[in-house]
């Protein structure tokens, strides 16, 4: 089984203050691959990170929100994490596990903080299972 994990597309992440680079056809080939995903019945698990220790990104508010250009399926799965590690102190290694995941396609924002740590994590994470 495979699963797609979609890394910190919040509002936060994509603001005038913060431009990305091809921002637009980035959540468009997320949006694909999403896709892709879902008519396979493989999970797609967006993950958000809640708030930081200077007050950015707090849970319930506009700049913590998942983009609104990016397509959510009621089946999607949210998991919130308070580090770059997807993985630390979060419930999405259970939930791999609990879905029989083997391999992941990892996307997201920040590929050099988040995506990163969230990759070399599951490689460990593997190694447990």
């Amino acid at each position: 089984m495979k699963a797609l994990l979609i890394i910190d597309m919040q509002k936060i992440s994509f603001t005038p203050e913060t431009p990305r680079f091809d921002a637009e056809e980035v959540v468009k080939r997320i949006n694909s691959l999403s896709d892709q995903f879902r008519k396979k019945e493989y999970p797609v698990v967006f993950i958000q990170h809640d708030g930081s220790k200077d007050g950015f990104c707090k849970p319930n508010t506009e700049e913590w929100e998942i983009l609104d250009s990016l397509n959510i399926d009621e089946n999607d799965i949210i998991v919130n994490k308070t580090a770059n590690d997807s993985f630390y102190r979060s419930k999405l290694n259970n939930i791999l596990k609990d879905k029989d995941v083997e391999e992941l396609v990892i996307t997201g924002c920040a590929t050099d903080f988040c995506v990163d740590a969230t990759l070399k994590s599951a490689v460990i994470c593997n190694k447990r299972i």
